[in-house]
Parts: structure tokens; C-alpha cells; sequence
């Protein structure tokens, strides 16, 4: 079975450039996943109670009646901060777990909340694996697409005249 892989990455390197890669595809999927859910959930209006910032009047729910690349572009300063620090900690700590993934250990595996899949049979586990790697890769292809639909009018077809682009 020869995989996917037109532009020959799988031979670029060592193992440990594989592997890298590997874990970045991983994290990038995870993230697409969140961003597209968020896109999703704020487009269609669903917002928190109350107020994101005090000191600058941000509320949740004006947020939520702007576009979600708006609503990114209204989020006070500190509160990008607070994101960046929180994405640059989960890094750390995904980054310094143990062996790293470089040098033969496991593949990033932050997840909130944990889940221990010790009691999942290994044929079962890899399953599950590649379901979530593919969602991934269509999680990363939906929320380009959502980006792309924001700002270049017409550029999704599929999408044209939805409140939410």
C-alpha cells in the first residue's frame, strides 16, 4: 500500500523529521477541530452570558451578532494575550511530557479532559486514531474554507448568502 504523498515529506529527512511531522498534522487537527466548532457555534449565535471585558464594554453577545473574524478583531488585547499564553503553556507541557515524540516516545496526547484508553484494544484504538486524524483534515479544509467565504465574497460557493460568511 503506498500512501498519499505527492511532494515525497514521508522521505524528507530522518524518522524524527517523520515523526514531527506526524505530531504537527495532529495538533494542527486538533486546533482545526476546536476552530471549526467555534465558527460553527458563533455563527449560528450561541454565546455566553455576561460580559468578556468590563473595562472595555465587550460583551459576549455583541460579539456574537458580528462575523467571527470580527469578533476575534473585537476581543480586547488582554484577552488575546490570555489565548496566546494558554496556547504557547499547552505546548510546553505537550513538548517536555517524558521521551519526546522525536526520539521514539508517544505522539502528543493533551486532551481536556483527559481520557485514559488503557482498557481500548489496540486494533479499536488505532481506529478511533485515524477517524480522528481524518476529521482533522477535514476540520483544517472546513475552517480555511470558512476564512476564505469571510473574506473574499463568492470564493466558497457552498456558502454564498449564509449570515455567518
Amino acid at each position: 500500500f503506498k500512501a498519499f504523498d505527492p511532494l515525497g515529506l514521508a522521505d524528507l529527512g530522518s524518522e524524527s523529521t517523520l515523526a514531527w511531522f506526524r505530531a504537527a498534522e495532529l495538533k494542527h487537527a486538533r486546533c482545526a477541530m476546536l476552530a471549526t466548532t467555534g465558527y460553527l457555534v458563533q455563527g449560528a449565535g450561541f454565546h455566553f452570558p455576561g460580559m468578556l471585558s468590563t473595562s472595555e464594554n465587550v460583551s459576549f453577545e455583541s460579539l456574537s451578532a458580528m462575523k467571527p473574524l470580527d469578533a476575534w478583531a473585537a476581543v480586547p488585547d488582554a484577552g488575546k494575550q490570555q489565548i496566546i499564553f494558554t496556547i504557547l503553556l499547552a505546548e510546553l507541557i505537550t513538548e517536555a511530557k517524558g521521551t519526546h515524540y522525536t526520539k521514539g516516545g508517544d505522539l502528543p496526547t493533551i486532551v481536556f479532559p483527559p481520557i485514559d484508553f488503557s482498557g481500548v484494544d489496540a486494533e479499536t484504538l488505532k481506529k478511533k486514531q485515524t477517524a480522528e486524524l481524518n476529521n482533522g483534515r477535514l476540520a483544517m479544509i472546513a475552517i480555511m474554507s470558512f476564512c476564505a467565504a469571510a473574506n473574499i465574497p463568492g470564493s466558497v460557493p457552498a456558502l454564498i448568502g449564509n449570515p455567518a460568511f
